[in-house]
């Protein structure tokens, strides 16, 4: 048996919605169904709390006996994982854009 028939199908990337792609309209929020900085943040920790959730239930549908799929466990641990990197990353860029504006004169 092919243990990659096993393996269920990624999904394509896709942007985060309400995103504007470089060279659009970067109007004012709201114009055009466009978000607010605000609330594109929201969403996204949204996102990265919701793949943390399903990553917890893989693994723990995995050690009670209730799914043998180890692969899907293991790409749910992984894209949580990757996801709160990512999250933290741009954590770390706002908090160092801050700090440089708070220090440009007035």
């Amino acid at each position: 048996m092919d243990p990659l028939q096993n393996t269920p199908q990624l999904l394509p990337i896709t942007p985060i919605s309400g995103a504007s792609k470089p060279g659009q309209g970067g109007g004012a929020p709201g114009a055009e169904g466009e978000l607010a900085f605000g609330d594109l943040l929201k969403q996204a920790l949204q996102e990265v709390n919701q793949a943390s959730a399903q990553a917890e239930g893989e693994a723990r549908n995995l050690m009670t006996g209730e799914s043998a799929d180890m692969h899907t466990a293991m790409l749910a641990v992984q894209k949580a994982d990757l996801s709160f990197q990512m999250m933290m990353a741009v954590r770390s860029k706002l908090i160092d854009a801050y700090r440089e504006v708070m220090r440009m004169p007035m």
